[in-house]
């Protein structure tokens, strides 16, 4: 199985960046999921075209930055969480559906649809403070182990806006 996620990035990447495993830029995670088999890059261009128009519709929406809290076991990874969007949440629906459609099988599908919760994690000292504003201008389809190496992530299809805008305060 090929190992994959969709992520809207709040730190500037580029098409392609490769990253290691535990160093990855700000991000919003859209959702992760396994498909087709390590050589399967159809599967990777028909999952691009269908994320095409909502990732196009979605370009440009700005988020709410919310508060604090913890994911994972004992809530031990601190975590911005983003304010209800149903631009964002439309958008993560129509990649469920995307993934669904061609047999991929979804890393968490208890945090999935309706029991989605958008969220950044916080990474080396970086993360949003509450009440930040976050544009949607980087997403991006990324390969979790590329040619079968777990310990980097590529970035194989990425959509952007022309003008960057990343966090503003609210005032």
């Amino acid at each position: 199985m090929r190992n994959l996620i969709w992520v809207a990035f709040t730190e500037p990447v580029t098409e392609g960046l490769v990253f290691p495993r535990s160093d990855w830029p700000l991000h919003i995670t859209l959702l992760r999921f396994d498909v087709g088999t390590d050589g399967s890059a159809d599967v990777v261009d028909v999952l691009v075209d269908l994320a095409e128009a909502p990732v196009k519709g979605a370009l440009g929406t700005r988020l709410q930055v919310g508060g604090d809290a913890g994911f994972g076991h004992m809530g031990s990874i601190p975590v911005s969480l983003i304010e209800h969007n149903p631009l964002l949440q439309g958008l993560h629906e129509e990649i469920v559906e995307g993934v669904d459609s061609v047999g991929g099988r979804i890393a968490t599908p208890k945090y999935i649809l309706d029991r989605y919760r958008p969220h950044i994690s916080h990474h080396n000292g970086k993360r949003p403070k509450s009440g930040d504003v976050v544009v949607l201008d980087q997403i991006a389809l990324v390969d979790m182990a590329p040619e079968g190496n777990h310990t980097i992530r590529r970035i194989l299809k990425l959509w952007s806006q022309t003008r960057r805008t990343v966090m503003t305060r609210r005032r």
